[in-house]
């Protein structure tokens, strides 16, 4: 599990929501709720691509911070694991 920080500004008409220390994840909703929600939502969709595209993920910054903040919280993303590989029966052929 890697640990990041959500950082949270509330402006006319919502919320303004962006990780740290993984630039490209931002959001914005009307209440911190949703914001909260679709931040992981963003976070998990760009880390699964990067992920497909072979680039590596940010490391984890714990001293990263926004100064313009009103709510600093820790976000966690969970990874797993495949191979990628399918089994195929001994003497099969496959095209």
């Amino acid at each position: 599990m890697l640990i990041y920080k959500a950082a949270y500004k509330f402006v006319e008409g919502g919320v303004h929501a962006h990780v740290v220390d993984f630039p490209g994840v931002i959001t914005c909703a009307q209440d911190l709720t949703e914001a909260r929600r679709l931040l992981a939502l963003a976070l998990v969709d760009l880390a699964d691509y990067m992920l497909e595209q072979g680039e590596p993920l940010p490391k984890p910054d714990p001293s990263a911070s926004d100064p313009d903040a009103d709510v600093e919280e820790p976000i966690y993303l969970q990874l797993r694991v495949s191979t990628g590989l399918d089994l195929v029966p001994s003497g099969i052929i496959v095209p």
